[in-house]
């Protein structure tokens, strides 16, 4: 299974994605810069987190339009496996890939700690190692992270199984609309989430729980390419 790190002026998690396949479930990955315009050997795409183009404008608004987006777009349109975290899934709704947006904290202020999340939709290729209804721990680092949304957007949501993780009730650390940490577009193909899975693969880094992330994605790859595309 191929995967493909993205890289823009600005990521600063993208080493951290790489190293969360490759220690994981040991895969071949590749970093791939912002001017590629072609992304068709790749099974996976996990767009970083960071400061792309120094978040300039909106957070993830310039590097909405780098060439590489439009391969983006015509790999989730194929069913491929798309992971936002953190500024990727800025860039994610900014390309509405995703729908809603990511505006400021609730406190103004840049949060970095660990966050206790609720997984809610297990049928996603990045969740279905977890249990649904869940609690996990997954660090955030973020000051651009309270999801919003109008009220039709979070009706359809809600009825499409579309919101993937919250914050645990009484734990919601940027104000985001009904505690929402993480969606899927309708055909569950697409992921954006702002807490960072890629730095909760070992216990030394406090939690392990976003190993299962990763272990998900390969184990519903290989269900769906059978027996053939396992070792």
């Amino acid at each position: 299974m191929n995967f493909a790190v993205l890289v823009f002026p600005g990521s600063n998690c993208d080493i951290d994605c790489y190293k969360a396949v490759e220690d994981t479930i040991g895969q071949p990955v590749d970093y791939v810069w912002h001017t590629e315009t072609d992304l068709s050997k790749y099974d996976a795409i996990l767009v970083p987190g960071g400061f792309s183009y120094g978040d300039y404008l909106r957070c993830g608004a310039i590097a909405r339009f780098a060439p590489v987006m439009g391969a983006l777009v015509k790999a989730a349109e194929e069913g491929k496996y798309i992971l936002g975290i953190c500024n990727g899934f800025q860039i994610l709704t900014e390309a509405g890939l995703l729908p809603g947006a990511l505006m400021r904290n609730q406190s103004l202020k840049f949060r970095c700690h660990q966050a206790l999340l609720q997984v809610e939709n297990t049928n996603t290729p990045f969740t279905s190692d977890y249990q649904e209804g869940e609690i996990i721990s997954i660090p955030i680092a973020h000051g651009e992270g309270n999801y919003y949304c109008d009220e039709a957007t979070l009706a359809e949501l809600k009825a499409n199984n579309q919101v993937v993780f919250r914050y645990k009730a009484g734990n919601n650390p940027n104000g985001s609309l009904d505690d929402i940490a993480g969606v899927c577009n309708k055909a569950g193909n697409v992921v954006g989430m702002m807490p960072h899975p890629e730095r909760a693969i070992s216990e030394l880094l406090g939690s392990a729980d976003g190993k299962r992330m990763f272990t998900s994605i390969l184990s519903t790859w290989r269900e769906k390419h059978g027996a053939a595309a396992i070792g």
